[in-house]
């Protein structure tokens, strides 16, 4: 399948089967988002990945009772230190670093075939106890990685014309 096609046909998991994650497929997801692109190559994400039912079902209950990660046979946690680069607007890049390698593993899940969902609500300090997580360290989000139970039909996009304009708004 070409890159832009699977964009195309990649949908949040709302489902996922109990079919377990095949190990070299789950290694190439993590390596996708080891190459991705980062402020300055500070490359400050670091990734726990989470295949243990029991912690993810108290993962799931520190994540306001979110089934889908008793569901997924991974969770991958995101995590960043709280100090890195500091852009020239003053704001620190590891949230959009951290996006660009999630949204990589994204792409490679569905290259994959496999279905992607991202969890940005839950109970911080919950999650960094059950993983031993360090007091420096933040999870900026948690991705469910597994077969997809359920195809989901296609979002609806603006079209082009919509969103984009050239040398002027």
């Amino acid at each position: 399948m070409k890159l832009l096609s699977e964009i195309q046909h990649r949908r949040s998991a709302k489902e996922f089967s109990p079919e377990e994650v095949d190990e070299s497929s789950l290694n190439r997801i993590l390596d996708a988002g080891r190459l991705a692109p980062s402020a300055k190559n500070r490359q400050p994400w670091r990734f726990i990945v989470i295949q243990d039912s029991e912690k993810r079902e108290a993962i799931k209950n520190a994540s306001y009772g979110d089934e889908r990660f008793s569901q997924a046979p991974v969770a991958i946690a995101a995590c960043t230190t709280n100090i890195g680069y500091r852009m020239p607007n003053g704001e620190l890049s590891y949230p959009i670093d951290l996006s660009f390698a999630v949204s990589f593993m994204m792409l490679q899940a569905e290259h994959e075939n496999l279905g992607t969902s991202v969890i940005t609500t839950y109970q911080e300090e919950k999650i960094k106890n059950l993983l031993n997580i360090p007091y420096s360290m933040k999870i900026v989000m948690i991705l469910l990685l597994g077969h997809k139970c359920n195809e989901t039909d296609p979002n609806v996009r603006l079209p082009k014309n919509r969103v984009v304009a050239y040398d002027h708004w």
